[in-house]
């Protein structure tokens, strides 16, 4: 039997990633949209060096890897260059994704994605789990997490959809406000809930 792909999605400091752990502890396999993303600007990555040959030296370090911070930088001041990003490396994200998924097994799989209607990549998928934060919360989360501004934190959740959006779209809803432990009660019951919608069709 085919395993049915779940779209996994959620904000920034949503809990994508804790979340799709919690669901690998239940024997869930699940591919990160965000890893793949790292993975294709890797040096010696072809992304990298339509980057590169766009954007310059600048966005590179001293050893040839992607400066993120520098890229974001410009990204987030120029809309139009966020397009262009996009355009070169969603469909290598997504290539690469499907590679992975096809080698995936059990009852179903995890396909965790922060753009995941975005990127229209939810048509890859049987249904769809949205992790819902209130955004005051998620700001908090990646200010301590990843030590940037709070203006910068603002850009990044203004260029997804809101909760709101996200959540009408989702087949089910993970509420995130509390602990891990909380969470882990949550994912828990969604897992055997989606086993058994699964096994009786």
């Amino acid at each position: 039997m085919k395993t049915t792909l779940i779209g996994l999605t959620g904000g920034i400091g949503s809990g994508k990633s804790t979340a799709a752990l919690l669901f690998e502890e239940l024997g869930i396999e699940f591919v990160d949209a965000d890893n793949i993303a790292r993975e294709v600007v890797q040096p010696g990555e072809r992304c990298l060096k339509q980057i590169h040959d766009h954007f310059g030296c600048q966005i590179l370090h001293s050893d040839g890897s992607l400066n993120r911070s520098a890229l974001r930088e410009i990204i987030f001041q120029n809309p139009d260059e966020r397009i262009w990003l996009e355009s070169v490396t969603h469909p290598a994200i997504r290539k690469r994704l499907i590679h992975h998924i096809d080698s995936m097994k059990g009852t179903y799989a995890l396909l965790v994605h922060p753009l995941l209607f975005e990127t229209s990549q939810h048509t890859l998928c049987q249904y769809t789990i949205a992790l819902n934060v209130p955004r005051s919360l998620q700001l908090d989360r990646v200010v301590a997490r990843d030590n940037n501004s709070k203006t910068q934190v603002e850009r990044i959740l203004d260029t997804q959809l809101s909760n709101e959006d996200r959540c009408s779209r989702a087949d089910f809803i993970l509420e995130n406000t509390g602990n891990s432990a909380d969470l882990s009660v949550k994912v828990s019951m969604l897992h055997n809930k989606l086993i058994t919608l699964l096994t009786r069709t």
